[in-house]
């Protein structure tokens, strides 16, 4: 009996194997049918990635660089994605998100180049350089001792050079004004604040405006504080302007829409392929929920601005005016490499509480034609007419019921047409090749001491009208390559009165005092004063939202030309 068992026993263990060899070879089979063999691709390409590159680095006829072929390469790999998955170089990361961090270690300058040269033009109140004598006009020459002007001069050499870690010294030569020989300073590098929202003030004794520029880390503190300067002037509604804004923290969006929301309105949710659903919702502290707030958007809106915009319009807490939004809906996360560099990876999409994306449509692995998108908005005429715009996502529903829809951006409660009836070839040459913000930018510099005279954009204004600033920049274009074209002048008189001055108040003001400038006749800004005159701040199901009537001109198919709004900002300092 017990010869049996031990007989018996002896076979157990051999059993036991071959079970888990069985079980292995079943699961390996299902796992690969089931799962498309996945790891195994994966796996094989990153090895045939790998035998590439040093097939290349053993075998080519020349000398390689490998890594910087690695770094050619990754950002077309991410390409084939999606137009919004990313790569940024060690080199770049660091500065990669300064404008949203809120502030950012510098000499405490702006700055524009002119005939390869860094341009000051304007200086930091507080900062590192005012403390030592640095002053809008000064032509930096020399830095930290070596030349510093030519072919090399270009914004990002320039923002290398000057920015720097908190406690560093630069030594700075600049060219000043009047003084035969280069200044030398010695600047000690320190934080220099960077601010979300552009302007606050009170567009009449009711109705507040707040410029926001991008969804940042400081950037519901600044709206709060915004919001505190318009409560002490009375304000009993509120324009929120997005036009411009392309985004920027989801977080930011989330805390700012929550001051306008009751408790538990759903604001946006994301989900992805691996990422499930998540939901963010107001929590009810918001302390202005029943204030008549109006959202000016335009083709330039994007991302952060665009939940922002949705988020009311859904919860039909506001009304939104302007043109139809960009469209970007997807959630970016950056992932960093043990070099510094890192990658923005696309991981989930944004949903407003309607459940629509917001993401337009794109092709994967063909981001020109991405990029081409506001150009054939504008050729098939969308930003002229409502029934011109093309969106192809279903219909959805606000709380109330209205119909929205998904497929491309945020459409407008009410639409404002691009008034083109100015824009003329002339115009539209000297604004795209910068020969307008030259031209400003000298005569800022030729006459900065009796233009520090005027302290408000209305009074320089007033001074400017007097100068014939037109036809000196007629005749300056004209030496520039721009021919003259009498007729084309005068047909954009206006549009060139509006621009050469704006550039001036930029040159010499404030940020608020340029907006304040540039919305006195802004159309779309004066449909958001009649809309809360009329008191059609809140939505309903009766509201007539057929917008403003097209403004149509011969022009219309000339090359996408923003309004002065958006043309500026290709040209205006930058901050270091």
């Amino acid at each position: 009996m017990s010869n049996n068992i031990n007989r018996n026993n002896r076979w157990v263990p051999l059993i036991i194997a071959i079970s888990v060899i069985v079980g292995i070879i079943i699961g390996t089979f299902f796992a690969n049918r089931f799962a498309g063999n996945r790891l195994n691709i994966i796996n094989t390409s990153s090895n045939k990635l790998n035998d590439l590159l040093h097939i290349i680095d053993d075998q080519y006829v020349d000398t390689v660089d490998i890594a910087n072929i690695v770094e050619q390469s990754m950002p077309k790999i991410l390409e084939e994605l999606d137009p919004h998955s990313s790569y940024i170089s060690a080199k770049n990361a660091k500065t990669a998100n300064d404008d949203l961090k809120g502030s950012f270690s510098g000499v405490g300058i702006q700055f524009v180049i002119r005939e390869d040269t860094v341009r000051v033009t304007g200086i930091i109140k507080g900062g590192p350089s005012e403390k030592v004598g640095i002053l809008a006009g000064d032509k930096i020459v020399t830095v930290d001792g070596e030349p510093y002007v030519g072919k090399i001069v270009t914004n990002e050499e320039t923002l290398h050079r000057l920015k720097g870690e908190k406690g560093t010294k630069v030594k700075i030569g600049v060219l000043r004004h009047g003084q035969a020989k280069p200044l030398n300073f010695t600047v000690v590098r320190g934080d220099i604040p960077l601010k979300s929202i552009d302007a606050t003030y009170m567009i009449n004794k009711e109705l507040g405006y707040i410029k926001i520029k991008n969804f940042g880390e400081t950037t519901y503190a600044e709206l709060l504080t915004s919001l505190a300067e318009l409560e002490v002037e009375g304000f009993k509604g509120l324009v929120v302007d997005l036009r411009g804004n392309g985004g920027g923290y989801l977080s930011a969006a989330i805390q700012m829409v929550n001051e306008f929301l009751p408790k538990n309105r759903l604001i946006v949710y994301t989900q992805g392929r691996r990422s499930r659903r998540e939901e963010y919702r107001s929590d009810g502290r918001g302390s202005y929920q029943a204030l008549p707030l109006i959202v000016l958007i335009d083709e330039t809106t994007a991302s952060a601005a665009e939940i922002f915009s949705g988020a009311i319009q859904d919860n039909d807490r506001g009304i939104i005016v302007g043109r139809r939004s960009f469209g970007k809906g997807l959630v970016q996360q950056p992932i960093e490499f043990s070099d510094g560099s890192l990658i923005h990876l696309t991981i989930a999409r944004y949903y407003t509480p309607s459940g629509r994306c917001i993401q337009k449509p794109y092709v994967k692995g063909q981001p020109q034609e991405y990029e081409m998108d506001l150009i054939t908005r504008y050729e098939r005429g969308e930003f002229f007419s409502q029934d011109s715009i093309h969106q192809t996502g279903g219909e959805y529903h606000t709380s109330i019921g209205r119909v929205v829809y998904g497929g491309g951006g945020i459409m407008p409660d009410y639409f404002v047409a691009e008034d083109t009836t100015a824009l003329t070839p002339y115009y539209t040459e000297c604004v795209t090749k910068g020969t307008i913000a030259q031209f400003c930018f000298e005569y800022t510099d030729n006459n900065r001491e009796q233009l520090s005279k005027f302290d408000n954009a209305a009074t320089l204004e007033k001074f400017l009208r007097k100068q014939s600033l037109v036809d000196q920049f007629v005749r300056y274009a004209d030496s520039k390559g721009i021919q003259r074209r009498n007729n084309m002048i005068i047909k954009s008189q206006h549009l060139l009165q509006q621009a050469i001055y704006g550039n001036i108040i930029y040159n010499m003001l404030e940020m608020t005092d340029y907006v304040q400038y540039i919305n006195h006749e802004d159309p779309t800004l004066a449909k958001a004063i009649q809309l809360f005159k009329d008191k059609q701040t809140q939505p309903t199901l009766n509201n007539d939202q057929k917008g403003t009537a097209p403004v149509h001109s011969k022009q219309k198919k000339a090359a996408y030309l923003p309004t002065i709004r958006g043309v500026q900002s290709k040209y205006h300092s930058h901050t270091a």
